[in-house]
């Protein structure tokens, strides 16, 4: 049989499902039922219209109406049953009231009363879920309430005939003919027979029905025939000719033209096109029903104001207006990267590293340190004349051609200032010859700590005899320290957070890739508590996500506080989230990381994110990193802390460490919903893309 009857719970008079629909096929049921879409899109046939509810977006079928629901997306619906019997103790006339939703018309449920419908709604499931003390009346009490809501604002008249609000005398009129042509389509009627009851003219009715529904009299009762046909189609095998007596038509020329009208085919090739053999129609299902307390995750939004609601992790609100005015956002972290000493820089392997790590980030400034050193092949004493370039001129054009401004760190390493002062002016003159000197007047210059004033006294006076300008004064001076800290999940937030704090000199001390010296104490080749972005081999530490995810974010900040910060390029919107606490101000050891207050160091965080007046429609592109997920070191610790990696080994942990990435859509709304979840020290950037409509 293609009619249900649904089982309520409990004696409650409602059921509540958790469903990811493939195909449910055309049926009909003795209830209200209300598809709540939490995740993807469905389609719903309803009789002869065919819908597309998206994300947060809701569809309501009315007792006994044909509807089919299907989708090749995946998909979690939250679906309701509710018993209209129940509702006849507070509304006499059930059984004739009929409720619509917009599904058609772009951004027609962005309004509040639909709001109040998802909230409604979901106080319901939460009832339902956690089963509190008289939680049976609490449903009772919420059913009541939104009776009196779909009444006052999803009534089919109201919905359809904004106008009949201010003619109340029309709204009842038109109410009480739809309720006489669906009780009595099946016999003979006509306009002369309501004008009787109505005590109008039938010419007079017959222009109001056409302004009320769009169509004349004879065309509406079709209408209705047509579709209760369907369940004679359906669910029984009686001929065409029988149901066109059954519903009402006089011959069966005039179902078949007004069928093929509504559905455009005809009867037969309807019956056959979604026949179901008897007794098959279960099978024909392609759904699966999930744990209803899943649905938590998706509905926390609408109850964050709900005194009842005691969803046991507790979720922190960022509530902000995408129209908001931005302040100018400076990207420090883009200012510079430090590259370490120069003899790593010449290889081959570590400027694949480094042109991997600029073409995702994009870093302006490289610092480069012993560029003047004899691992660069710049021999030089009193007695030479001529200098070799050919290691540093390598280098530099390597730097220039990934758009990387060299920093140059000058160090104290000569005997006597005339060295010093030949060495230098070298320099300027062997580069400015080869790029030009207005090239060379780009690159920036930095006093080491261990160079005298004597020295930065000298330096001064070159670069202004070459009117360079570029010579930072403030000593640079980088320990190369070892913490296996640098190695951990725990760098991702704490990058993040110094640099959005202004806090960005803590973070000196990262370079681009792991390097070993004759002093390095090594365990394993991977992780020894290196500070680089990468590892010796390449594979990217949860350092370089940081920044990657930093990279990301727009000119504009909108709305910034702990844990998180919204910023705006252009039209896109961005939003990164990263786990927060007190300890991410200051780099602390490994062993000393607080244990036993989440998933592993930090409590979990959920994060209930409202974004209003989003006024386009968005690719929503979500980037998630963390200890659970995309952290290189953590999987190696999962893979057994291995002291070396073999090719495979290295292949596989290359390809993971990686973020968990997926894409969505986001309508344009009055509010976007989000909840993100953040386990141990973690981030996640959300990414809202402006989606360009092109005309054809």
């Amino acid at each position: 049989m293609r009619k249900e009857y649904i089982s309520f719970i409990n004696d409650l008079p409602i059921n509540i499902s958790l469903e990811s629909v493939t195909d449910y096929p055309i049926h009909w049921h003795n209830s209200i039922e209300i598809i709540f879409v939490l995740e993807g899109s469905v389609n719903v046939l309803i009789e002869s219209g065919n819908y597309e509810v998206y994300e947060s977006e809701i569809e309501i079928v009315n007792c006994d109406e044909a509807h089919r629901i299907y989708s090749d997306v995946k998909n979690k619906v939250l679906i309701f049953h509710l018993d209209p019997i129940f509702f006849e103790k507070y509304y006499d006339d059930m059984k004739n009231i009929y409720f619509y939703t917009n599904s058609s018309e772009e951004g027609a449920q962005q309004e509040e009363k639909y709001d109040v419908l998802r909230k409604y709604l979901s106080i319901l499931a939460c009832e339902i879920i956690q089963k509190s003390e008289n939680f049976d009346d609490q449903i009772e009490a919420v059913l009541v309430k939104l009776l009196f809501h779909l009444i006052n604002k999803f009534h089919y008249l109201n919905y359809d005939e904004k106008d009949l609000k201010e003619n109340v005398i029309q709204f009842q009129r038109y109410h009480r003919i739809r309720k006489y042509i669906y009780n009595n389509y099946m016999n003979k009627i006509s306009l002369q027979d309501i004008a009787n009851q109505e005590y109008l003219s039938s010419y007079y009715l017959s222009h109001q029905i056409k302004e009320m529904a769009g169509t004349n009299f004879s065309e509406l009762v079709n209408i209705v025939r047509v579709d209760e046909s369907i369940k004679l189609l359906l669910d029984t095998d009686k001929t065409i000719s029988d149901i066109s007596m059954d519903v009402g038509f006089s011959h069966t020329r005039y179902y078949n033209k007004n069928f093929k009208d509504h559905y455009n085919c005809t009867p037969l090739q309807f019956r056959k096109k979604y026949h179901v053999p008897e007794g098959e129609f279960d099978s024909f299902k392609k759904m699966d029903t999930h744990d209803l307390s899943q649905t938590l995750e998706y509905i926390s939004y609408y109850l964050e104001d709900y005194d009842r609601f005691n969803y046991t992790n507790k979720i922190i609100k960022i509530q902000t207006d995408s129209l908001l005015p931005g302040t100018n956002l400076e990207h420090s972290w883009k200012e510079k990267i430090n590259l370490g000493q120069a003899e790593e820089l010449v290889k081959a392997g570590e400027q694949g590293y480094l042109r991997s790590i600029q073409e995702a980030i994009g870093f302006e400034n490289g610092i480069v340190q012993n560029l003047f050193g004899k691992g660069m092949k710049v021999y030089f004493n009193e007695n030479v004349k001529f200098l070799n370039w050919n290691e540093v001129e390598k280098l530099l054009e390597f730097l220039m051609d990934i758009s990387l401004v060299p920093l140059i760190i000058l160090n104290q390493t000569f005997e006597d200032k005339s060295s010093f002062i030949k060495l230098l002016e070298s320099f300027i003159m062997y580069f400015a010859d080869i790029y030009g000197i207005e090239v060379v007047k780009l690159w920036k210059f930095q006093a080491s700590s261990d160079l005298s004033v004597e020295y930065i006294d000298i330096t001064r006076e070159i670069f202004e005899k070459y009117e360079l300008q570029n010579l930072i004064e403030d000593p640079f001076n980088v320990p190369e320290t070892i913490n296996t800290i640098y190695d951990s999940s725990y760098m991702l937030p704490y990058i993040i957070h110094n640099f959005i704090s202004g806090n960005n000199n803590s973070l000196l001390t990262l370079k681009a890739f792991d390097t070993v010296d004759e002093n390095s104490i090594l365990n394993n080749e991977l992780f020894f508590g290196s500070p680089g972005l990468l590892t010796l081999n390449g594979i990217r530490k949860v350092s370089y996500y940081a920044y990657y995810l930093l990279s990301k974010l727009g000119n504009e900040v909108i709305d910034q506080g702990d844990g998180y910060i919204i910023t705006r390029q252009d039209e896109d919107i961005q939003v990164l989230l990263y786990s927060y606490s007190d300890e991410l101000n200051s780099l602390i050891k490994l062993e000393d990381l607080p244990k036993g207050k989440g998933s592993k160091n930090i409590t979990e965080r959920k994060i209930s994110l409202s974004i209003k007046n989003l006024v386009n429609d968005y690719k929503v592109i979500k980037y998630e990193i963390g200890e659970n997920f995309g952290s290189a070191y953590d999987i190696w610790l999962r893979m057994g802390k291995p002291k070396r990696l073999g090719y495979d080994e290295w292949k596989i942990l290359t390809k993971i460490s990686t973020p968990n990435v997926s894409l969505s859509y986001a309508k344009k709304t009055a509010v976007y919903n989000n909840i993100i979840k953040i386990e141990g020290y973690g981030s996640t950037l959300i990414v809202l893309q402006k989606v360009q409509k092109h005309l054809f």
